[in-house]
């Protein structure tokens, strides 16, 4: 994966509008398909040498489009598949690039396509991202409180083990942060940047309501 060039993605994706679902480069999102639309989208994708769906969260807008979609998604190739007795597709997205919605292809299929543009993106085809340098330890306290007051359980060892792009890619899309707060996390232009955010999201969290004596 790591040798994919801006030049080798497509410009045309199927697209899985999908809220609340963020998956990041190089991380990995389970998904569970079931709608007959959907399945014939990974049927179609798995016939293509790339392999790729557009993960992209729906954005009604103002003007109750209920078909609107964000501006920014994330293309993730299918690395395992598993169709199930009753015709339920399982797999795994491996997440190779964020990507600008440019307009959706007008078609006959059962499931909508997206043109999309890769400029901007070259970062997230590396095969890492640095953070900069931050107190990892109050990082890690301020997230023990978080999992504490929502009641979540962690291996608290491999969190503690993880490389940083692991740990915040992977609280980012773990956590339940509502759509718009994923979409920011999506956007974010650095690994820092979306460290920042998650600190941000999660502080804000505990400063509401019962959770406020936590943060004493």
């Amino acid at each position: 994966m790591n040798m994919i060039k801006i030049g080798d993605l497509p410009d045309i994706l199927p697209a899985f509008p999908l809220p609340g679902a963020l998956l990041l480069p190089r991380s990995r999102l389970p998904l569970h398909i079931f709608e007959p639309r959907y399945l014939a989208m990974v049927d179609d994708a798995l016939k293509t040498q790339g392999r790729l769906i557009a993960m992209i969260q729906p954005n009604p807008g103002r003007a109750g489009d209920e078909k609107g979609l964000h501006k920014i998604g994330c293309a993730g190739r299918i690395t395992q598949f598993s169709e199930m007795e009753d015709g339920r597709y399982m797999l795994t997205l491996a997440g190779v690039s964020r990507f600008r919605l440019l307009g959706e292809v007008d078609g006959f299929m059962p499931y909508r396509r997206v043109d999309v543009n890769w400029d901007g993106f070259e970062q997230d085809l590396k095969e890492s991202e640095a953070d900069t340098p931050y107190d990892r330890e109050a990082f890690l306290n301020l997230l023990s409180k978080y999992f504490t007051v929502r009641d979540l359980s962690a291996d608290w060892e491999t969190l503690k083990d993880a490389d940083d792009e692991l740990l915040v890619n992977s609280l980012s899309m773990m956590l339940d942060f509502e759509p718009e707060d994923k979409q920011a996390l999506l956007e974010a232009p650095s690994l820092s940047t979306r460290r920042e955010t998650l600190v941000t999201l999660i502080e804000y969290f505990l400063r509401g309501g019962d959770a406020e004596e936590m943060m004493q």
